[in-house]
């Protein structure tokens, strides 16, 4: 199964970022309601240094004219307060305090309707993976890790949701600061703001080529993430395979492995998002050093009031804040975009081919199947079926059988339409199943499988997973007729008790005659029992057999089977061999031909002696 490689090299995240904010749309409204209020909090607390310079200068003023009354001398504190004005101060305190306040409440709510925003999003794009899977083709599950997969619905989503809120309302209220800041400096002095403006360019550029840097190691952690998922998964699922090999060593050296090169790229893609934080950091204060001295000496000569000095160096701080802070969120930033990459990727993988505008319907089935000259291959260079050619009859039990490798397996997914022929076409009741939609195809069949399938839930509840209408009597009578009536209601709470995630609390041939059981209660026309006795004993075999006995009756069923006694009813069996069938025809007939298919059977037979 082929892996994401580690190193592949970063996309156009600029893409990945038009194509983010394009996914935005539904919750405009909100979000730029959100920005206003953000630019409101912002401009709020712009005026604070301003009106607290005006303070400042206030009290200087009153200061003055109190020593020039006191003749030059300083004034004792009973004369110096009856200089200030004690009102005016007052009122300017109100109007800061007031300015802050709102300030703070709308930050409040503007990061309220971000969450709200965020968890709506993460709910919005999980459904469209979700909805993503469903329509993607067999093949793409073949190819890929089911970690990686796993992955990106979680921890992607997570990682672009979670940092959603955040992120935008920094950098609403940084650009917000970065303006109102920028003018209220001009307005108090335009020497000391050129001071101020010469470290902005040099530390975005040091940023853009740090940012540069370190976008390859966060797209790369999120890959690696994923396939440590996918490890994570499969020991997780394969413990008993891993203990019965005495796995264990290799299977924690090949986690160890992956969890290094995730921990290798994360500290590095840390290393570059933080390093732009001290790079910005030595710019600014060498720009705050500059503007004390020149303040200060325009203060002296008179140039400029000491509180508007005080509001400067005030606005110095809080202007160099947002460009900090673009540089910490930075990190966060790649991150965000290489995730809702990953997300994309996986949106822009191509699906199942759509079905035929006026699909072709089958009212009344009869189970006629026919297999006219088809050919496939997987991967286009080693052809699986050759020129495949067999007309099955309505209520034939067809048997196929041959090596692994044969293409037994290849031919329930043509059949199923999990894969389409490369030429050559398939029929039921004469139609031809690519004029059909694949949905009413496989609605056509049911499949009971050697890997059982069960989910968590009720016994019931899975038993109606193929007719999710189904009664109660219903399920009753497809048990009673599969042998499980039994032994279900001998469970604590009959057909009520559940299934664990890993169905660990039944036997395997119980989860077997469960999925027939299954079958039964859904219906269908048409049924394929694929290696469905293959792991399990005699006695339950033979329990699955008269189970299957009775599900196939009347209907036209495929039968896949390595053990070849449980086949020797079969009206047809097909006997395969390097994709072609060498041979056709009932047991006792190709017994007496007395060639591969009596090779297999007389081998099994030594084998069991």
């Amino acid at each position: 199964m082929p892996k994401t490689g580690n190193g592949e090299k970063p996309k156009n995240l600029g893409v990945a970022f038009k194509r983010f904010v394009s996914t935005l749309k539904p919750w405009m409204v909100p979000i730029i309601f959100a920005m206003v209020l953000s630019v409101g909090a912002t401009v709020c607390s712009i005026f604070g240094p301003k009106v607290l310079g005006e303070m400042t200068n206030t009290a200087a003023e009153d200061y003055g004219q109190a020593v020039i009354e006191a003749g030059g001398q300083v004034p004792d504190s009973e004369t110096l307060g009856a200089a200030i004005s004690w009102g005016k101060l007052g009122q300017l305190a109100l109007i800061l305090i007031g300015l802050y306040l709102v300030s703070a409440v709308l930050s409040y709510v503007e990061g309220v309707i971000l969450s709200v925003v965020s968890a709506h999003y993460a709910k919005k794009m999980r459904a469209e993976l979700l909805d993503k899977i469903s329509r993607l083709p067999i093949s793409y599950f073949d190819k890929h890790q089911f970690g990686d997969t796993l992955s990106r619905m979680s921890n992607d989503i997570s990682t672009v949701a979670n940092t959603l809120a955040d992120v935008l309302s920094r950098i609403i209220t940084s650009l917000t600061t970065v303006i109102g800041i920028l003018i209220m400096m001009l307005t108090i002095s335009v020497w000391l703001s050129v001071i101020a403006l010469v470290a902005v360019p040099f530390s975005l550029i040091f940023v853009g080529l740090v940012a540069k840097k370190g976008q390859k190691y966060f797209r790369s952690q999120q890959t690696t993430l994923g396939n440590l998922n996918n490890i994570i998964e499969e020991d997780y699922s394969g413990q008993a395979i891993i203990k019965a090999n005495s796995y264990e060593a290799n299977a924690i050296q090949k986690f160890n492995q992956t969890s290094n090169r995730l921990y290798e790229v994360s500290w590095k893609a840390q290393f570059f998002g933080a390093l732009a934080f001290p790079i910005t950091h030595v710019f600014t204060n060498l720009s705050y050093v500059l503007i004390c001295v020149a303040g200060g000496r325009l203060a002296i000569d008179g140039k400029l009031l000491i509180g508007s000095v005080q509001a400067f160096i005030q606005y110095v701080n809080q202007f160099n804040r947002p460009i900090t802070e673009v540089s910490q969120i930075a990190a966060n930033i790649q991150q965000t975009l290489a995730a809702a990459e990953r997300i994309y990727d996986f949106l822009d993988e191509p699906e199942e081919s759509p079905d035929p505008v006026s699909a072709s319907e089958i009212s009344a089935i009869k189970g006629a199947v026919g297999f006219h000259n088809v050919n496939f291959s997987y991967d286009k260079e080693r052809p699986i079926i050759k020129d495949f050619s067999v007309k099955i009859q309505p209520g034939m039990q067809v048997a196929i059988v041959g090596p692994t490798g044969a293409g037994k397996t290849t031919i329930i997914n043509l059949l199923m339409r999990f894969y389409d022929p490369d030429s050559g076409y398939i029929t039921i009741d004469g139609v031809p199943t690519k004029e059909m939609k694949r949905a009413d195809v496989r609605k056509l069949f049911s499949m009971v499988l050697q890997d059982t399938w069960l989910f968590s839930g009720t016994i019931e509840e899975n038993l109606k997973y193929g007719k999710t209408g189904a009664t109660h009597d219903e399920i009753v009578r497809a048990t009673e007729a599969s042998n499980t009536h039994h032994f279900i209601e001998s469970l604590s709470h009959g057909y009520r008790t559940m299934i664990s995630e890993d169905s660990d609390n039944i036997s395997a041939g119980e989860k077997q005659l469960l999925t027939i059981a299954r079958a039964m209660v859904a219906n269908p026309p048409m049924m394929i029992l694929d290696e469905a006795t293959s792991n399990v004993d005699t006695r339950t075999e033979q329990l699955i057999q008269d189970a299957f006995a009775k599900l196939t009756h009347g209907r036209t069923s495929f039968v896949i089977a390595h053990r070849l006694s449980t086949i020797r009813n079969s009206d047809l069996i097909l006997v395969m061999k390097e994709g072609n069938i060498v041979e056709q025809g009932t047991h006792d007939q190709l017994l007496a031909q007395n060639g591969f298919y009596a090779e297999l059977y007389n081998s099994q037979f030594a084998d069991a002696e």
